[in-house]
């Protein structure tokens, strides 16, 4: 491998001779001055080859790419990314509803026609817009209604001109319409695949069921290419015209141009370019304001998809707020219902401890008076007990005087159960 650049393109000249020549020009020096010390070194690196050429800025791109001078590198590299063979056949006009102040981003959107009547759309965008799906269907849906326009016009003017049959319009004549775009600093929904990119998307079925819907899109975010680069040999010419957009790595450079001789006459024509010292420092002055201006407005982008996130957020918040003070109303209604169902449950409960009282206390004069009672009759019982003994006393000692008048003892008997009015079988005890 060569030992840099310029033993491959010896018209790459040095540092010092560039210098040399901006101080002959007084209107250089002040430009060149103006620009921030990284931004010279930048601008110095470049075009005496310490780093390569950076082919997306936009005096070098549309150069080298140019799809009216050489048309056969645009047919390369589509056919290369798409893999199928490609020719361009024509550059379509490029009105569109694109939004105006969304051409800044971009390094080029070219819409041209393929050679069997398909229509594709290439864009390169310095910084990847916000919502790249939803932008890339409205411009895709654009495109197609663009081209069935066309075609029936086309068709209705040969109609109106010819002599011959007249031709019917028939939707086979539409064609497929390609997305393409290519992102030198791709949008944060990429950085999910970290290790893909190429994105083909084209509409399915879910049953498997092919009908040609025609819309299709291809998303290549180069950074991420690059990141995974290291691990890529440069075997497929897809990944070839990927390095030469993305990387200005001298080492980079030089195995793609051994690699595919054909990449050489790009450089060339790079470094060729890079010769006008003064158009060099005007496309770097531009590049440097674009670059300026499209961070700002992609930085405004994002903050307005966060200012208007956050409203989303603030006003889901205000609505859960609302429905929690609809609840917080609602249960202290229930609270205070609650609360004064527990008011009357008190005072019944309070009734019923008075009742309970009364009745506790009635129950307390009850047990007083049958306690008074009970000791009354017992009283009553001692004295019964004692006046049984009495009379037991009184029994034996008459049968005992009976006996010694010496009465018969049916006699005794007889004055015993007489006397004292008991039975005979109970003067028996006594006998």
């Amino acid at each position: 491998m060569a030992a840099n650049l310029k033993d491959h393109f010896p018209i790459i000249r040095k540092r010092e001779e560039i210098l040399s020549e901006i101080k002959k020009n007084s209107i250089l020096q002040s430009k060149f001055d103006s620009w921030e010390e990284t931004m010279q070194k930048e601008f110095l690196d470049l075009c005496s080859s310490v780093k390569g050429l950076k082919l997306l800025y936009d005096g070098f791109f549309k150069e080298i790419m140019n799809p009216e001078y050489v048309p056969e590198r645009l047919n390369d590299f589509l056919s290369s990314v798409l893999g199928q063979e490609i020719k361009v056949l024509k550059v379509l006009p490029a009105d569109s509803v694109r939004i105006s102040d969304e051409s800044s981003l971009l390094i080029m959107d070219i819409v041209i026609e393929l050679e069997d009547g398909s229509i594709a759309n290439l864009e390169i965008q310095k910084i990847g817009y916000l919502f790249p799906g939803q932008r890339s269907a409205c411009y895709s849906a654009d495109l197609l209604l663009r081209q069935y326009r066309r075609v029936r016009n086309e068709i209705t003017f040969s109609n109106t001109k010819g002599t011959g049959k007249k031709k019917k319009f028939n939707y086979r004549n539409i064609k497929s319409v390609f997305t393409i775009v290519l992102f030198e600093k791709s949008p944060k929904e990429f950085h999910s695949l970290p290790n893909d990119y190429y994105h083909f998307f084209e509409q399915q079925s879910n049953t498997g069921l092919k009908l040609d819907l025609l819309q299709k899109y291809l998303f290549i975010p180069l950074d991420i290419f690059q990141k995974n680069k290291q691990n890529i040999d440069i075997n497929e010419k897809r990944d070839a015209w990927l390095t030469l957009f993305s990387s200005d790595n001298p080492d980079d450079i030089i195995e793609l141009i051994e690699k595919y001789p054909d990449f050489r006459r790009i450089y060339e024509e790079g470094y060729q370019i890079c010769l006008n010292i003064e158009g060099v420092m005007d496309m770097f002055s531009e590049e440097l304001y674009e670059l300026d201006k499209n961070t700002v407005e992609y930085m405004i982008d994002e903050m307005q998809e966060t200012v208007d996130r956050q409203k989303q957020i603030i006003a889901e918040n205000e609505h859960a707020i609302d429905e929690q003070k609809r609840m917080i109303n609602q249960y202290e209604h229930t609270i205070n219902e609650y609360d004064q169902t527990i008011s009357v449950y008190n005072q019944t409960i309070s009734e019923y401890d008075q009742t309970i009282s009364e009745c506790n206390q009635t129950i307390n004069e009850r047990n007083q008076t049958i306690s008074e009672c009970n000791q009354t009759i017992s009283e009553l019982q001692d004295t019964i007990h004692q006046m049984k003994e009495v009379q037991e006393q009184a029994i034996r000692g008459t049968v005992a005087i009976l006996r010694n008048l010496k009465l018969s003892e049916p006699e005794i008997i007889a004055q015993i159960c007489s006397q004292y009015q008991l039975s005979e079988k109970e003067v028996q005890d006594y006998l």
